[in-house]
């Protein structure tokens, strides 16, 4: 069974990294609304582009959607 983005970006979480994508994870577990069971980039960038004020910009979920992409290869 493939994880979904939500389970994958969870691996991303650190309280002490600063990176975008991990800033992007710890948001996004804040984010009691974020779609946790979708696996489809449409879906999950329409809820971010709707809601996600806590990303900076989009580039930062496209990147960490190919690293997600690269994790089910």
């Amino acid at each position: 069974m493939t994880r979904t983005f939500y389970q994958y970006l969870m691996t991303e979480r650190d309280a002490d990294m600063k990176d975008p994508i991990t800033i992007f994870a710890n948001s996004a577990y804040r984010d009691t609304s974020f779609p946790k069971q979708s696996k489809d980039y449409h879906e999950i960038s329409h809820y971010l582009e709707m809601y996600g004020s806590y990303l900076e910009t989009m580039t930062i979920f496209d990147e960490a959607w190919e690293r997600y992409l690269a994790t089910k290869k």
